[in-house]
């Protein structure tokens, strides 16, 4: 009896650990998805400017002329939001430079495990990004910063919820910095999550970046494993950049828009042999690109980004997060007027209701609208980076744009409305 019961006690235990361990698999997640519908929950508007950006960014032709242009390594200045309810969790400096370090790494494909993660099938794909980051040398208003602020907030603090409020730390210019925030999250479930470029000009911007947990946050310090070697970050900066998790909404028939990486319908939350077609929506001899950086195996089992991938970043540089390119928040930089007027984007197009021009590197005040007629439909006036034009009302069909500065012409462009 008593051997009985000892065995029956250790299965016990055994599935507990078991059970715990699956569990834990599944506990931490990116958030980004549910963000996103917390969005449009709250504004529905917000679904059709989304899925049409998203449309515009994943367009072949978009990408295809992004291709044209020559090849520039883009430097993106970076502001870390430090929240901390205890020493423990106000990370070093050291913890911050092992991040920054680990994604210029990975966006620029020198990332040391490349070769013995990424299967050989697989190498061909890879993809440098073209993107660098480094810590913001001055602050927006000029003064001199080292690129990180630190606060300390109360206990009660929700920081998934409250990180970019007056509460913990508001964002800095959205258009010329990427905003990081690190604390500890309440939702034990969340690795982090960061907006996609969706956001981008809309009333919800205060939010915009990446918001994460200093436990995943660079290879040193507080970082637990298995993330502790930044690659938290580096997915959900991907997220930031236009990129989808591979299995997009998880039904085969609407991936990530992404030709090069193979549809899955569900996340890898393991480290598993390649070969693998547990979550491939077709078998094939490669299976699924598990390794990839937009998947949740552990931090350890994932190493690049592909061409395809690279191309949605292109086009998200090219056009909602143009502003960033030209950012002086690291250095001062100059470029040319016809550089400048090159640099307006138009987007989404095709669109539905509405549009943005983003102008980072010239004044835009004006903007009038004619259909194929030659006919004035519509004038706006324009105040930003990034301006928001209605066109619910228009009929569907071709216009045309001309967009001007102090009464001088700077751009003309084509818009198909739905």
């Amino acid at each position: 009896m008593f051997v009985k019961q000892t065995i029956m006690k250790k299965t016990f235990i055994s599935l507990m650990i078991l059970f715990s361990a699956f569990i834990n698999a599944q506990q931490r997640t990116c958030g980004t998805t549910q963000k996103l519908q917390e969005l449009i929950a709250n504004d529905p508007s917000f679904a059709q400017h989304h899925a049409e950006t998203m449309d515009y960014l994943r367009n072949p032709e978009v990408q295809a002329a992004n291709r044209q242009q020559p090849n520039v390594v883009y430097t993106i200045p970076v502001v870390v939001h430090v929240l901390y309810k205890n020493a423990t969790q106000n990370i070093s400096d050291a913890q911050i430079a092992s991040q920054i370090a680990i994604l210029n790494a990975d966006y620029r494909k020198t990332n040391s495990d490349f070769n013995t993660v990424v299967p050989t099938a697989f190498r061909p794909s890879g993809a440098d990004f073209e993107l660098a980051f480094c810590m913001a040398t001055r602050k927006p208003d000029g003064t001199a910063t080292t690129g990180i602020e630190r606060k300390s907030v109360s206990s009660s603090f929700i920081f998934e919820d409250q990180y970019y409020t007056s509460a913990g730390l508001p964002v800095w210019d959205p258009t010329k910095y990427l905003n990081i925030w690190v604390g500890r999250f309440t939702d034990n479930t969340l690795l982090g999550f960061a907006y996609l470029p969706t956001i981008v000009g809309t009333s919800w911007a205060d939010r915009d970046g990446l918001c994460i947990g200093d436990q995943f946050f660079g290879s040193t310090g507080t970082a637990l494993a298995p993330y502790n070697k930044g690659r938290t970050a580096t997915h959900e900066i991907g997220h930031y950049f236009g990129l989808d998790h591979p299995w997009g909404d998880g039904s085969c028939s609407g991936d990530d828009g992404v030709a090069d990486t193979p549809a899955t319908y569900d996340a890898y939350y393991d480290c598993v042999t390649f070969p693998n077609n547990d979550y491939t929506c077709t078998t094939t001899a490669n299976g699924a690109m598990f390794m990839n950086y937009m998947d949740y195996v552990p931090d350890a089992c994932m190493a690049f980004f592909t061409t395809g991938q690279k191309a949605i970043a292109t086009a998200t540089m090219n056009g909602p997060r143009a502003s960033l390119k030209t950012s002086n928040g690291c250095q001062s930089l100059s470029v040319t007027e016809q550089e400048a007027i090159n640099a307006i984007a138009v987007y989404p197009n095709p669109v539905s209701q509405f549009f943005m021009i983003t102008s980072p590197q010239i004044n835009v005040d004006f903007v009038e609208i004619f259909n194929t007629s030659g006919q004035l439909v519509k004038t706006q006036k324009l105040d930003e980076i990034n301006n928001k034009i209605q066109v619910g009302e228009l009929q569907s069909g071709i216009y045309y744009l001309r967009i001007y500065n102090e009464g001088k012409l700077l751009k003309s462009d084509k818009l198909v409305k739905k």
